[in-house]
């Protein structure tokens, strides 16, 4: 019965090696939460073109958007543990949605075996031209001398641009209201048509419209400045200590994945990550490389919902 035993976890161990050598034999599919042509599709889209080259495989990406990112995210978290079929998302999918939505599918933590932070980009405060303020204060004090007559959108409600405009009502003590909208590209484009006031949004849709003239930058959300707009301050030197969000993407699996070819995709992950030909992809949609172990991804999960948790019970989103 010993060696019996001891020949099952021989060949346990055995089997758990051959994988990771041979991990993969076949494409790689990568599910993203979001439609086509959006910051984290566009973030997929340029890591799978770099695995795809250093796995030896393809690497697809596969959109299955709707209901706040938890289609897709729970089709992941259903699929076989294998590491053929993986997860990128952000912190509307991973954060934000399992927050709204109590029935979600899925549990960020317990549904998925992290790999790697990808990337991350600021988002920037806009307004419309036409709105008499160059500056956070004068948007403040012009909020505040016309309470309830500033309207400022978003995607959606409970999308990560909602929270960032609530955070930012609450702590410059403001009457602002919330317009919501289905998507970025509509919110974004009434800020510029003047019938909504101002927006969070990602540097990548914000930066042609802010260089054309159409829309005036006030601040950015990043810890510090960024370079596409050198001379926009950012939140904190506007007044607001730790006032610092920023978009985020990370790669996952579903749980019980084999952890050598968990271990296999992070080491891929960071050696991509580090390579000039991606760095230069990234900096293209605005967005900067991060990497690191895979239990950052867990991190940053639990201190993302930590600051999320309360601005969603306090507005009462749950949807369920």
């Amino acid at each position: 019965m010993r060696r019996t035993i001891l020949a099952a976890i021989a060949l346990a161990i055995g089997v758990g090696v051959a994988v990771a050598d041979n991990y993969p034999i076949r494409p790689v599919k990568i599910i993203v939460p979001t439609p086509p042509g959006g910051p984290v599709d566009a973030v997929a889209r340029v890591l799978a073109h770099a695995l795809s080259e250093s796995l030896g495989q393809g690497v697809v990406v596969d959109n299955r958007a709707g209901a706040g990112n938890t289609i897709g995210s729970k089709e992941a978290a259903q699929a076989d543990p294998d590491g053929y079929t993986l997860l990128f998302s952000s912190a509307s999918g991973l954060v934000i949605a399992p927050l709204l939505h109590s029935q979600a599918g899925y549990d960020p933590i317990k549904s998925f075996a992290p790999i790697a932070i990808i990337a991350e980009s600021s988002n920037i405060l806009v307004v419309n031209p036409a709105l008499p303020v160059k500056s956070v204060k004068e948007l403040v004090a012009y909020a505040t001398a016309h309470p309830g007559e500033v309207h400022f959108s978003s995607g959606g409600i409970g999308v990560l641009p909602h929270l960032i405009g609530e955070m930012f009502k609450a702590r410059a003590g403001i009457n602002i209201v919330h317009v919501p909208y289905r998507g970025g590209a509509p919110s974004i484009a009434d800020v510029v048509g003047g019938h909504v006031d101002m927006t969070f949004e990602g540097v990548s849709v914000l930066l042609p419209l802010i260089e054309a003239g159409k829309l005036r930058p006030l601040a950015v959300t990043s810890a510090t400045r960024i370079a596409q707009l050198p001379d926009v301050p950012t939140m904190i030197e506007s007044g607001y200590p730790g006032f610092a969000s920023t978009s985020w993407t990370a790669l996952l699996a579903p749980a019980k994945t084999p952890p050598d070819v968990v271990g296999k995709l992070n080491a891929e992950v960071n050696r991509a990550l580090a390579s000039a030909e991606l760095r230069a992809a990234l900096a293209a949609i605005s967005s900067q490389p991060v990497g690191g172990q895979s239990g950052a991804v867990t991190d940053l999960i639990q201190s993302e919902r930590g600051r999320w948790d309360p601005i969603v019970r306090s507005l009462n989103l749950q949807m369920d």
